[in-house]
């Protein structure tokens, strides 16, 4: 079972640094304490967010903020080799040797200017990944206290479990939203509720406000009319429709629009209805449930 207690809604970072917003020390600074003042504690990383260059921006930010390290939850995931100026890939790659899962934790740690990291995952599957030398990576950053808990990124069914053959796994974090609930029909969920995997859930939102195709107007008309029952806005809404489903899949949102984040516990206090939860499925597959 995971030692980390994850706050209900995980605050995302890959888009703090200048893959977008380009969030100066003080702005990212302020982001965590705007994130700890609306109950959020859980900030997820990657080593490639930023071209490698955004966990040591946000290590900047935390040593600055002098908050207590017991305060906050880090994840960070790793495995993706990407092609970029900051180091020699010729190609895209993933990475899962025990050499390489171990020196990108301790790089990860010297740039969040932290001791350890709360949770380790795994980017995305490799085919040349061995279990063996994954799970004794795992065990010798767990004996040394650099991590606590150890879990996945984009993994199936089926990669999961050649991995927790091998070694604990406590989280796999997935693509799960109104839009995109094929993790719900597949397999995927029932898997994790079995054995005890927490789901994490990226972009959960959807296409709902990025495309314009009939799926997401029907969302958008339905939302309209959930917006004026729970007087609530569309995202919170959304958000409680995840929230909801028994495997306590965990929402992460990588807004920093703080009036947003202010928001965000609404949706974890929402006890979305039962026909309005299969309203949202209903209208996003375009036809009944069979």
């Amino acid at each position: 079972m995971s030692k980390t207690k994850i706050s209900p809604i995980i605050a995302g970072v890959m888009n703090w640094g200048i893959w977008d917003k380009k969030l100066n020390t003080k702005e990212m600074e302020n982001m965590i304490n705007v994130c700890l003042e609306n109950k959020i504690s859980t900030f997820d990383h990657a080593d490639i967010y930023g071209d490698y260059t955004t966990e040591f921006e946000f290590g900047k930010a935390l040593a600055a903020s002098k908050i207590d390290r017991e305060r906050i939850q880090l994840i960070s995931k790793c495995g993706i080799q990407m092609v970029t100026e900051n180091r020699n890939n010729t190609v895209k790659n993933y990475q899962y040797s025990q050499e390489y899962i171990i020196k990108s934790v301790d790089n990860s740690l010297k740039n969040l200017q932290t001791d350890y990291l709360d949770v380790l995952l795994l980017h995305r599957p490799s085919p040349l990944m061995q279990a063996d030398e994954i799970a004794e990576a795992v065990l010798k950053l767990k004996t040394a206290g650099k991590i606590n808990d150890f879990g996945l990124s984009n993994f199936t069914t089926s990669q999961t479990e050649l991995i927790r053959t091998k070694t604990e796994v406590s989280f796999n974090q997935i693509q799960f939203s109104a839009t995109h609930h094929e993790s719900m029909l597949d397999g995927s969920l029932d898997y994790m509720q079995i054995h005890g995997i927490r789901p994490m859930s990226w972009n959960p939102l959807g296409s709902v406000f990025r495309e314009d195709i009939p799926q997401t107007r029907r969302l958008k008309k339905l939302l309209a009319t959930l917006v004026s029952k729970y007087h609530l806005g569309s995202d919170s809404i959304l958000l409680a429709w995840i929230l909801k489903h028994p495997a306590q899949v965990i929402p992460i949102a990588g807004t920093v629009n703080v009036a947003r984040i202010q928001s965000l516990q609404k949706a974890v206090e929402l006890e979305l209805e039962h026909e309005d939860w299969f309203a949202i499925w209903t209208e996003s597959m375009g036809h009944k449930v069979p």
